[in-house]
């Protein structure tokens, strides 16, 4: 059963009512494995991309409910298994619960109230990862790190975006520190993100420190247009916190009240991915030269499965977009002939645009069909034109 939330969300860009779809109070006896139904788990010591030195387990020992209400995450320096990691044996054993294959979420809002762990070495993350990872290789699937923190660094979080063009190092990222200069491991705290179409806002315990856009990744795809599944892990060592030292305290606990996802009343539907193909020959919707820098002419060019030819159709604000950027009419003119290209999307009615029962692309503010210049040729450019209902005007989703 849905239910709906009774803190105010207006603080957070919402005008209406927030239902709660998703949650796991985590309420059950002490010891109990979290349930079934809502995790499952990532099992092993291969580093994770981060020479990390801990070995994730399915054991109680590393996440159970406390019977408080909490469910708890355990790193131990133990090797009870004789258990094997990408440096030898390993030294540690943690877990991470993931979401995938049984609940994921495109916008809304997601949060979870957490007490973290701290000590040179550990490495606490409340994140999400983009549910086609296992055929967009990451970065192209999308992470949303909701909540890091560095064990060495107690009084500092941190939230990320990673993306095809803005990953690792070059990620988009944002720290935030409690006005009253405690450190996070002494309370819990709720760690929040807010995702819209075009804006993810980040927050601890209600207060807003973060909005990144599409226009931050710097004419990189804007790759947040999916549904993405929850990861909850407490990671040792590696690349990320350094590994622990003789200064480093085992057990080491993140202990997580709830895990709740809300969305809008009014949010927006899905938006669908696809190739547009022209009715004038084997020819699909192209940003010419893959290349994702507002300007770029749009073109028609032999169906390849490319980044330049995925095209997301937004029914709620009228765009077609790809690579994060909006299917534009240049100069927001509306006479014939006039180019069409990529853009920043900026909400003008040169960027708005129905597609007909008849197969037209139709410019709302123009009342003009999105038309090929030069029929069935590999890279004619694209333009608008007054609807005739010939072939070079009409156009499939594929």
């Amino acid at each position: 059963m849905k239910i709906i939330s009774t803190f105010a969300y207006l603080l957070f860009g919402y005008t209406s009512a927030q239902t709660l779809v998703w949650s796991d109070e985590f309420n059950g006896p002490v010891d109990q494995a979290p349930d079934a139904s809502k995790w499952g788990y990532d099992i092993g010591g291969g580093g994770w991309g981060n020479e990390e030195h801990q070995y994730y387990t399915d054991f109680k020992s590393n996440a159970a409910l406390d019977g408080n209400g909490n469910l708890v995450i355990t790193a131990r320096k133990e090797n009870p298994n004789n258990l094997n990691c990408w440096y030898g044996q390993c030294n540690y054993t943690s877990a991470r619960l993931l979401s995938f294959g049984k609940f994921d979420q495109l916008y809304g809002t997601v949060e979870a109230r957490i007490k973290l762990p701290t000590g040179k070495g550990f490495w606490p993350a409340f994140w999400m990862l983009g549910n086609n990872f296992q055929t967009a290789v990451w970065p192209e699937c999308g992470e949303i790190d909701i909540m890091e923190n560095i064990g060495s660094d107690p009084l500092t979080v941190s939230a990320s975006l990673h993306g095809t063009g803005y990953a690792g190092g070059n990620r988009l990222t944002s720290t935030f520190s409690l006005s009253n200069g405690q450190p996070f491991s002494n309370d819990f705290h709720i760690y929040r993100v807010v995702w819209s179409p075009d804006s993810i806002t980040f927050s601890v315990d209600e207060v807003n420190y973060a909005t990144m856009k599409p226009s931050d990744t710097h004419g990189s795809r804007w790759v947040f247009d999916h549904p993405f599944f929850i990861i909850l892990n407490l990671a040792v060592g590696g690349t990320g916190p350094g590994n622990p030292d003789a200064t480093s305290v085992f057990p080491q606990t993140m202990t997580v009240d709830y895990v709740r996802v809300y969305e809008a009343s009014d949010a927006p539907p899905a938006p669908t991915s696809n190739r547009i193909r022209s009715s004038a020959g084997e020819l699909c919707l192209d940003v010419a030269g893959a290349n994702s820098n507002s300007g770029t002419p749009v073109q028609v060019a032999y169906c390849n499965g490319n980044a330049a030819q995925d095209w997301t159709i937004n029914s709620s604000d009228h765009t077609i977009r790809a690579f994060g950027k909006c299917l534009d009419i240049a100069d927001g003119s509306a006479v014939n002939g006039a180019n069409v290209q990529i853009y920043d999307c900026n909400g003008t009615g040169s960027q708005q645009w129905a597609i007909s029962e008849a197969h037209d692309i139709v410019s709302i503010s123009a009342d003009k069909c999105l038309d090929v210049r030069t029929p069935a040729q590999d890279g004619a450019r694209t333009q608008i034109w007054d609807c005739s209902g010939t072939s070079n005007q009409k156009w499939n989703l594929a």
